[in-house]
């Protein structure tokens, strides 16, 4: 996204307040750009809170990373997946730890399939060869944080999301604007660009409604943007975000951009399948989610 001035970015936020980022993130930031990151730092910053290690040991133990033995600690898992990969993992987890305690309460659901999508992204990256699935994971976690932004100061958010995935419009997004002058894309990207977040992540955040145009038209973004919108958009396909934020059986956005998608990840219909069927087995499906 082109810079824009204070007075156009508060336009467009209409007048939300973007969460400030947590302080964890801002002293992991902060280790993470010295000459010599200090690995045991790191480790000793992320212990500290014991929900966020906690989280973190759950996503090193999960079956996408394989591992044949189990990790028990924080250093552990920061050696063995790097500095990047950790900062990477409690930026996604971090943007739950900013909303109220009410906004949490009333989107369980919405949360319990963010760490899906997030899964599910980080796993089908490693199958497609991406380099950074933790890169992956921390969009899947991320990349819709703009949607309980929006719950606050508009009530009758929820009812706007289940108009806007109704297929009648030619974005999701074009609802949102038309209705609350902004968009949780666009709160989203602010978000993450606020928090220091890497600018892949923050421009695919951004665009993540504009999958038609990005593969059809725009020749100016890079192919890892094009990579990690891919995969974000299969995995919430798999994962049902029709159903969880649309409350639509039909997910009529993929309908509208599968065979872009697939086929810039040299991925068929059957392989597609296939991927269903795999995360199936490991409880993620969308007939997890009824629609009410």
């Amino acid at each position: 996204m082109s810079e824009l001035s204070a007075e156009q970015i508060n336009k467009i936020l209409h007048g939300i307040s973007i969460p400030p980022q947590p302080q964890i993130l801002v002293d992991l930031q902060i280790e993470q750009v010295m000459p010599n990151p200090d690995i045991d730092n790191i480790a000793k910053l992320i212990s500290q809170d014991v929900g966020l290690a906690g989280t973190v040991l759950k996503v090193v133990n999960s079956p996408f990373y394989g591992l044949s033995n189990k990790i028990t600690s924080v250093k552990q898992a920061v050696n063995l997946l790097g500095m990047n990969s950790i900062i990477n993992i409690v930026n996604g987890i971090s943007i739950k730890g900013s909303m109220s305690d009410d906004t949490i309460k009333a989107m369980t659901r919405f949360w319990d399939t963010a760490m899906d999508i997030a899964m599910t992204s980080a796993t089908i990256a490693k199958q497609v060869g991406y380099p950074s699935p933790d890169s992956a994971y921390a969009l899947g976690l991320f990349h819709n944080a703009g949607v309980p932004l929006l719950m606050g100061p508009f009530s009758n958010y929820m009812s706007v999301m289940e108009e806007s995935y109704s297929g009648h419009y030619e974005r999701i997004i074009d609802f949102e604007n038309k209705q609350l002058d902004t968009n949780h894309a666009v709160l989203g990207y602010y978000t993450a660009k606020s928090w220091n977040m890497p600018k892949v992540i923050c421009d695919v955040i951004a665009e993540h409604h504009n999958a038609q145009r990005v593969f059809t038209h725009n020749k100016a973004i890079d192919s890892e943007q094009k990579t990690l919108l891919a995969i974000l958009k299969i995995s919430e396909h798999i994962c049902g975000v029709n159903r969880i934020l649309g409350n639509h059986a039909e997910d009529f956005e993929w309908e509208s951009i599968q065979h872009l998608v697939l086929e810039y990840l040299g991925l068929s219909s059957y392989d597609l399948d296939s991927l269903k069927e795999s995360f199936a087995e490991l409880g993620i499906s969308p007939n997890n989610y009824g629609l009410t």
